[in-house]
């Protein structure tokens, strides 16, 4: 369409062609680089924030689309439109076409002649609306019969605010193809004024714009996919911290184990986060006096992150307690709590170890599900218990859990821990161990603690020297120390 004088500026002069070719081979090639970085997003459907990435591409590469498609038209210059009056069906000619794979197919031009009641559409203008291109243009009046009723007065507004009052049309609607396909097409354009100043005619460019705003819808629809993903997420890990909280209340120092009398367990613990996920694990530890005089100690682990973990350890904190109170043994406890697990609808593994002290003898009777021995210390060297026979929890309905008992001194150390203390891919194993366990690089690391162990005055004191060692080690998991000291 030839350049005009609009209602309010003489028209530009075309910018130079070497300029706007440097333009389109930029945004090609950001282009390329968007379309790498949406190759490389996470193919996951399952994943939240995988699909908004997906989506925010999808969008950046049909807006980069249209770009190039305006910058290669602005380089070309408009083609030609042939005036068409309709008052001579016989002096009418079909525009032309499209070229072939051109990029100007996403964007037509038209005007409407308001002197001569002439129309001229461009061909992509044609193509847009899917109709003949051998079909006469629709005058201003008969234009809205295109567009879908609910966005008619919309553009009706628009057309009389130009035709009027000069102002330009800047809008977006949807029309009906003759197909029955629907499309959402943005429109702009201004009225062309007289020498007198009265409005000659409208001229307005057409594009389809709606698989762009398919993508805008995509992103808003995945964002809020991913916003509520991540207050689910939220949410669920306040809860889960609130469990563990009231599951394994923070001990602030040494306990002593009975309160009164002689022969007391100096007894602490701590619990160390993952340093590589957010998610709360299910491990635990757990010290309790019980009616007899004897002292309950225990520790373990539960498969699983969040609510579902720290509420199954719950549960089973609740079980071991209750049973340990009634005057189970260690090996029937551990055989009970496995068939608690076993009877459960969220099916679940665990590991567990779970110790009884008798002051009177110092005998520590205990029994272990798939857990790491515990540790005991005693004039500055370590090593680890004997270990019954007892498979994890969970693994096997009417499992049996053997039992060991282990005679204490006077200022012997007792440290049970979970796994989880350092990653499961470990340093070089020792002659016989099991190829890559991070348990045998926890284990070692623990023993060679030892010395130090030896020195310190209270459990406390002892936890302070564990955390130093493992409290900056990139661990996969969580994990729980708990160490007793045996008090005369």
């Amino acid at each position: 369409m030839p350049p005009h004088l609009s209602a309010d500026r003489p028209a530009a002069q075309p910018p130079r062609r070497g300029t706007v070719d440097a333009l389109i081979s930029q945004t090609r090639r950001l282009r390329g680089e968007v379309d790498a970085v949406r190759r490389e997003a996470p193919a996951d459907e399952g994943d939240a924030q995988g699909r908004w990435q997906r989506a925010l591409c999808n969008l950046a590469l049909h807006q980069l689309n249209d770009l190039d498609a305006h910058l290669a038209q602005l380089r070309d210059g408009p083609p030609a439109v042939p005036v068409q009056p309709r008052a001579t069906p016989a002096a009418r000619t079909a525009p032309a076409a499209p070229r072939h794979g051109s990029l100007l197919s996403r964007v037509g031009s038209a005007e409407w002649n308001l002197l001569t009641d002439e129309a001229s559409w461009s061909g992509e203008f044609y193509q847009i609306l899917g109709r003949d291109a051998a079909a006469p243009p629709l005058t201003l009046d008969e234009l809205p019969s295109l567009v879908l009723d609910e966005d008619r007065p919309m553009l009706t507004a628009m057309v009389t605010d130009c035709l009027i009052d000069a102002k330009p049309i800047d809008g977006e609607f949807r029309i009906t193809r003759p197909d029955g396909g629907v499309r959402t097409v943005h429109m702009m354009g201004e009225p062309v004024l007289d020498p007198d100043g009265s409005t000659a005619s409208m001229w307005a460019v057409l594009r389809d714009v709606s698989e762009l705003r398919r993508s805008q819808r995509t992103v808003g629809e995945t964002r809020e996919s991913l916003q509520r993903q991540q207050h689910v997420a939220r949410t669920e890990h306040r809860l889960a911290v609130e469990l563990q909280e009231a599951v394994l209340p923070p001990w602030r120092g040494s306990l002593r184990f009975p309160r009164q009398g002689p022969r007391a367990l100096d007894v602490a613990a701590h619990y160390l986060p993952s340093s590589s996920s957010a998610l709360i694990g299910g491990n635990w530890y757990d010290a309790l006096e019980l009616p007899d005089g004897e002292t309950l100690l225990s520790a373990g682990d539960l498969t699983g992150h969040g609510v579902t973990a720290t509420s199954g350890v719950a549960m089973l904190l609740g079980a071991l307690r209750g049973m340990a109170v009634a005057g189970t043994r260690p090996g029937q406890l551990l055989a009970w709590m496995n068939q608690l697990i076993d009877s459960t609808v969220q099916p679940a593994l665990g590991s567990a170890v779970c110790c009884r002290y008798l002051p009177e003898t110092r005998t520590l009777s205990w029994a272990q599900a798939g857990h790491p021995a515990p540790l005991l210390f005693r004039d500055g060297t370590g090593r680890a218990l004997a270990a019954p026979d007892g498979v994890l929890l969970g693994a096997t309905s009417g499992a049996v859990y053997g039992q060991a008992e282990e005679s204490l001194r006077v200022g012997d150390l007792l440290l049970l821990h979970t796994g989880g203390l350092v990653p499961r891919r470990s340093e070089a194993p020792l002659p016989g161990e099991a190829e890559g366990r991070g348990e045998t690089a926890a284990v070692r690391r623990l023993l060679g603690l030892a010395p130090r162990f030896g020195e310190a005055r209270t459990a406390q004191d002892c936890i302070r020297l564990v955390v130093e060692e493992f409290g900056g080690t990139e661990r996969e998991d969580d994990a729980c120390v708990l160490i007793a000291r045996i008090g005369s």
